[in-house]
């Protein structure tokens, strides 16, 4: 068996019974919805017309939210529906940004994950979903897509259909009849105009956060409307009229600062250990550098407990895992990683040095884990063009880099070190944060494929991140670090040369922070559906 659903627009006429069956049959709350109906308006008075598309999961055959579900809350039943086990769910919401189709929401109350299930309860008696059942135009057909004695099988063969995002390639089972450009493709319309529930944003869900920074409350709100008037309203005549509430940011400053911490953790034993195969690093340096990325590692873990929705079912995560999750893997990695850092502190302290240059390969292989496995986090949230980009694990690992070294400039005020090894560290900071502008440039500047993507773009150097970019990340987090420390020793007659390279190490970790929280949230700033 194989599952699907088949709208067809010609018979809708956006009742919203669906909707309210939907919401009454699984006690979905206000708010959120597991299917819903947005009205898109096309032409120009008096030649207009107004179209309905049901939105829902679209129980696709190769689902990005099933594979980036590290507890297997979400998994394919053998008859093709995308089913979920709220037991499971560890609220980590990483389905929310897998999801193409926007089809996920996080439940207000019990703070897991939710979405159309085909209301496999109904289903495996021989019911039809509520939607279906109440709708009284017909216009929503559910049953087997491959069985020639089914309705389903006949519209597919004797009508024209269309489905929703094919260049995903998740092989959606949502198929319409008649379905139109324009209202299936959000970039079609736009968004950040007015229409209903399109200025509903504390409690959408309950749990949207950082809603309420929508574009539309910007201090370029005046200007970003003009440009939305000017170059989308007349070229593509299409407005919302009715659409669900956006679900705003769902991962906000927690991941943005796991990331920072966790780049700090990596970097801070990567400089000194690897550092000690090319020259002499003092025993203080590398056991400094194992206390700092120990901390910051334990930090790393109490801000992923602390963005899940149940942190109470956190070992869910190590305990009933998802292998093909990289939260998974990750998981396992920065547990791997504390394990090394324990034994090496261990080996350290009690003065068994001749143990160190076993354990600090694997150290060294776990650091750099670390510091990488959330880009193939990232590029499993297939919702999310941005995060797609191949630079994404280059530029994790320079900001581990830079994070580590930054970490030695700072101490340069409580650890004194020779005069050649100082040397070192401030032309490797500068080579690092050189070659980090390079590849942003590189990054920001080169044609990506998708709209979505080149529309982050624009929001990161143009938009509404372009002041944090410009002026946290690039100048006062690469440019001014590199200067401080080309000019440090005219600065140091007035503060002194360790002042000179704590402040370059503060800058650098400064701008490591904008740098991740935009490229955590601009992206999600993106419209789904």
């Amino acid at each position: 068996m194989n599952f699907g659903f088949i709208i067809d627009n010609r018979k809708c006429i956006g009742c919203h019974a669906c909707t309210v069956a939907c919401k009454a049959e699984h006690e979905v709350p206000i708010g959120v919805n597991r299917t819903w109906v947005k009205y898109i308006e096309k032409g120009d008075f008096p030649d207009t017309r107004r179209l309905f598309s049901v939105m829902r999961c679209n129980h696709c055959a190769d689902a990005p939210c099933v594979e980036i579900c590290p507890v297997t809350a979400l998994y394919t039943r053998a008859d093709g529906i995308v089913d979920f086990d709220n037991r499971r769910c560890i609220g980590c919401k990483a389905c929310t940004q897998a999801c193409p189709y926007d089809a996920l929401y996080m439940h207000p109350d019990e703070h897991t994950a939710a979405k159309c299930n085909y209301c496999t309860h109904r289903t495996d008696i021989g019911l039809e979903p509520a939607c279906v059942n109440v709708c009284p135009e017909h216009a929503i057909i559910s049953g087997e897509m491959q069985n020639s004695q089914k309705e389903n099988f006949r519209l597919l063969g004797g009508q024209n259909v269309s489905v929703w995002k094919t260049e995903k390639r998740t092989k959606p089972k949502l198929f319409y009849i008649r379905g139109d450009k324009v209202s299936l493709n959000p970039k079609e319309t736009n968004s950040d105009t007015d229409y209903m529930w399109s200025s509903q944003s504390s409690g959408v869900g309950h749990f949207a956060k950082f809603a309420e920074e929508r574009i539309h409350r910007s201090p370029l709100k005046e200007e970003v409307k003009k440009q939305a008037f000017v170059q989308i309203e007349p070229r593509k005549k299409a407005r919302r009229v009715y659409d669900a509430p956006a679900k705003g940011v769902l991962w906000g400053w927690e991941v943005s600062a796991y990331i920072l911490t966790k780049a700090i953790a990596a970097g801070a034993f990567l400089i000194p250990v690897t550092g000690g195969y090319f020259m002499e690093i003092p025993e203080m340096v590398k056991r400094f550098g194992a206390i700092i990325a120990f901390i910051f590692l334990a930090v790393t873990g109490v801000l992923l407990i602390m963005d899940l929705g149940r942190p109470d079912r956190f070992l869910n995560v190590l305990l009933r895992p998802q292998w093909k999750s990289w939260l998974t893997r990750g998981a396992y990695i920065i547990t791997a990683y504390g394990a090394a850092l324990t034994l090496w502190l261990s080996a350290s302290l009690a003065g068994f040095e001749g143990v160190l240059k076993y354990i600090e390969p694997f150290g060294i292989v776990f650091a750099l884990l670390s510091a990488v496995y959330t880009a193939f986090l990232f590029a499993q949230a297939k919702g999310r063009d941005f995060w797609q980009s191949p630079m994404l694990g280059l530029h994790m690992i320079l900001h581990a880099l830079m994070a580590g070294l930054a970490v030695f400039q700072i101490a340069s005020l409580i650890i004194k070190v020779n005069v050649g090894l100082t040397m070192v560290l401030n032309f490797l900071t500068i080579a690092a944060l050189t070659f980090h502008l390079i590849t942003l440039a590189i990054e920001l500047t080169t044609t990506h494929t998708t709209d979505d993507a080149q529309t982050t773009v624009k929001s990161i150097t143009r938009g509404e991140f372009s002041r944090a970019f410009w002026f946290g990340m690039i100048l006062a987090g690469n440019i001014l670090p590199v200067l401080l420390l080309l000019a440090e020793k005219y600065l140091a007659l007035f503060t002194g040369k360790d002042w000179v390279f704590a402040l370059s190490g503060i800058l650098i970790l400064s701008g490591l922070w904008f740098a991740e929280d935009i490229w955590v949230k601009a992206p999600q700033r993106i419209t789904l559906s």
